[in-house]
């Protein structure tokens, strides 16, 4: 009989942006189970209102309740700045954001810190409000860029068109004279290749899925819910096309994952009636 440390850790993002923090976590934790979901049907959540954000979080993280999991990650900054700390007394297991973290490293790099993120997750201030929690005197500027995430979504990466956005978006951060840039979108590792071209060498680059997947490390030996037994498993869930995230995926992994499709609420309910019977026998 699985035990809790058996279950698998969820993660959740709107599309193929929380890949970055799943890779991590893997390289740290190769033995631990993962549950990645991607709510890519109702993708970008950056543009959504934070009561729809909510709403969108608690239905996941209601399925992945079900699901069995032992903790969930948001792998989304939108959903972290937005969500988390509405959510996290509503569940019996751990759940942990991208913000924080992110935040917590470039405090150890900087002065002037630069921000791209979500427009969700600029207007939430939760960077510059996360980092000046911990150091006043650090400077933060946050630029919300609406048209990336559909870009990448879209394998639009290498298009002359995503670089010259790229540069409306950083050349004002730039003009600041930042020491720091932080990815305040999991999605952005993705262009990282473009953005090594567009800003000096000298400035630091923060990719907060490093310093989640440290977290969640911590986390579970402070709650002792390592995994004792051998053995990975993976499964990918989508609520929007699994081809086309299956192909996004290949540039990420190395490889088409398998993706099972689900309606979230229909699923949902076939869990909650299987757990039922599972109880009474």
């Amino acid at each position: 009989m699985r035990t809790v440390n058996d279950y698998p850790i969820g993660i959740f993002d709107s599309g193929v942006g929380g890949l970055t923090v799943f890779q991590e976590i893997h390289k740290l934790l190769p033995q631990e189970s993962i549950l990645y979901f991607a709510d890519n049907a109702r993708l970008p959540y950056g543009n959504r209102s934070s009561t729809e954000i909510l709403q969108f979080v608690r239905e996941i993280l209601n399925w992945m309740s079900y699901s069995k999991v032992k903790m969930a990650v948001m792998a989304c900054n939108t959903s972290s700045a937005l969500a988390l700390e509405a959510v996290r007394k509503e569940f019996n297991f751990p759940i942990l954001g991208v913000v924080l973290p992110g935040a917590r490293a470039a405090t150890k790099y900087s002065h002037r810190v630069g921000v791209i993120s979500t427009l969700a997750t600029a207007k939430s201030d939760s960077y510059r409000q996360a980092i000046q929690e911990i150091n006043p005197n650090i400077k933060v500027w946050q630029v919300g860029c609406p048209e990336l995430v559909p870009l990448i979504e879209r394998d639009k990466i290498y298009d002359f068109h995503t670089q010259e956005i790229l540069k409306k978006y950083i050349n004002p951060l730039l003009e600041k004279n930042i020491d720091t840039l932080i990815y305040g979108c999991t999605h952005y590792r993705h262009l990282e290749e473009i953005i090594k071209n567009i800003i000096p060498y000298k400035i630091e680059l923060i990719d907060p899925a490093y310093y989640v997947a440290q977290s969640v490390k911590k986390e579970l030996e402070i709650m002792s819910l390592r995994k004792r037994s051998p053995g990975f498993n993976v499964r990918f869930v989508v609520t929007g096309s699994p081809k086309n995230f299956s192909r996004l995926s290949k540039k990420c992994l190395g490889y088409y994952p398998l993706v099972d499709f689900i309606s979230l609420n229909r699923n949902l309910q076939e869990l909650m009636i299987s757990n039922t019977i599972n109880k009474n026998n």
